[in-house]
């Protein structure tokens, strides 16, 4: 019988004890991803996203519930078996890249695959496969400094499928770049589920890139609060306009935060500026959004 789910969760609860403070950041969550199908995770910071990436790519364990995938279950999965999931069925895409500045883009790709022992002969072979996959090929000697952040990305995503996985992992793939760059690393990404026929899960906040998707997940208090169809304006939950205003608050908070860490001298000028220029793109995105909606902010 062929698999039609490629991920299960059931009741996910995720408790984090921070001394003597208690964090509850999966609250019972459910959630099923088709096999070869795309999925989006929005919602507020601190809604649980990146924890439940964490826990369904076997880098995180559950307090309590189940987490299935490709009929792996994970829940009773010791150290090493995890590191033998995460090897053979999952790939990783982190919003920070996780290139080796010193190797070149083609043996970042390469590496996943050496530490497998896969023969030198076959494992170029398929950093050409992936490095093309990408469209970078001209650019497979370079090392990350010498490659924008959209082409790191893109590296970084051909070494997420370097040992073939079924399943693959986006974490904010695009909180570091443009919305030029964003929109080519997603749809790179795209034209992995779809060509190459990958799972793919996607944490984003922004909602131009989570439209890209199949299906978008809403998650809010470690559970998952709508499930829509991207294109269908009147399947989307009433307070989606309410969702992007609240990100725009929590963006107007840090940015004050970052006026006060700038002012007492907790960040240098560099660092100030580089944050505050990622806010103020991601409050470009936000109102772009809501002005699509109709809705005046």
């Amino acid at each position: 019988m062929s698999i039609r789910n490629a991920v299960i969760v059931r009741d996910l609860v995720k408790v984090y004890r921070l001394g003597e403070v208690e964090v509850q950041a999966l609250r019972g969550l459910n959630m099923n991803v088709r096999k070869g199908e795309m999925v989006a995770l929005i919602g507020p910071s601190g809604s649980g996203k990146s924890t439940l990436l964490n826990i369904m790519g076997g880098l995180d364990k559950a307090t309590a519930g189940s987490v299935k995938v490709f009929e792996t279950d994970l829940t009773n999965l010791s150290p090493a078996q995890l590191v033998g999931f995460r090897r053979e069925t999952v790939g990783h895409v982190f919003q920070n890249m996780n290139l080796i500045p010193t190797l070149t883009a083609a043996e970042n790709v390469e590496l996943p695959m050496a530490a497998l022992g896969i023969p030198a002969a076959e494992r170029m072979k398929r950093v050409e496969e992936l490095v093309g996959v990408v469209g970078l090929r001209e650019r497979m000697g370079h090392k990350p400094g010498e490659l924008s952040g959209g082409e790191q990305q893109r590296i970084a995503l051909a070494a997420a499928l370097a040992n073939d996985p079924p399943l693959v992992l986006a974490d904010e793939p695009t909180g570091e770049l443009d919305t030029e760059n964003a929109t080519v690393v997603v749809e790179y990404l795209r034209k992995v589920n779809k060509e190459l026929g990958k799972t793919v899960v996607m944490v984003t906040h922004d909602p131009r890139m989570a439209r890209m998707a199949d299906r978008i997940l809403r998650i809010h208090d470690g559970v998952v609060e709508a499930d829509v169809a991207p294109t269908s304006e009147a399947g989307r939950p009433a307070d989606y306009s309410e969702m992007l205003k609240g990100r725009l608050g929590e963006i107007d908070a840090a940015l004050a935060g970052l006026d006060g860490q700038f002012r007492v001298g907790q960040i240098s000028g560099d660092e100030y500026v580089e944050r505050q220029t990622r806010l103020r793109r991601t409050v470009e995105v936000l109102r772009e959004e809501l002005h699509r909606l109709g809705v005046v902010n």
